[in-house]
């Protein structure tokens, strides 16, 4: 049985800097895509960022601005996003997402990922 765990998520000032992690247990593979996708109140769910089994395949949505960076740990199906420089627009649930194929680049859409966490709360104050 896959479980999909997030952490990491609280409440921070504008500017601040949060790490959330993730991991994936009980995958059949460790080279799948990863990502997260993040859903505040009255809004679809957006991708923020995926990477798939090559490092240099990380994406990032424009809203990013190169302020979140993704990793994989050393440990299988476990990732990580640093979240720097936060706005209160930043302010959602965050998702991660796994076993989204072993492509070279990460899929997009989000019903690509076949397992989900049940989400962690970002909240930026201004």
């Amino acid at each position: 049985q896959v479980q999909v765990v997030e952490s990491g998520g609280d409440l921070v000032e504008v500017g601040g800097s949060l790490r959330l992690s993730c991991t994936a247990s009980g995958l059949s593979y460790d080279d799948t895509a990863m990502a997260w996708f993040r859903q505040a109140p009255g809004k679809d769910r957006e991708l923020v960022s995926c990477i798939s089994w090559s490092p240099d395949s990380a994406y990032y949505a424009d809203f990013v601005e190169g302020r979140f960076t993704i990793s994989r740990g050393n440990t299988k199906n476990t990732l990580s996003l640093q979240m720097n420089s936060l706005k209160p627009e930043d302010t959602a649930t965050y998702y991660c997402a796994a076993d989204g194929g072993s492509f070279h680049l990460c899929p997009r859409a989000a019903g690509s990922y076949l397992h989900w966490g049940q989400g962690t709360q970002v909240t930026v104050s201004s």
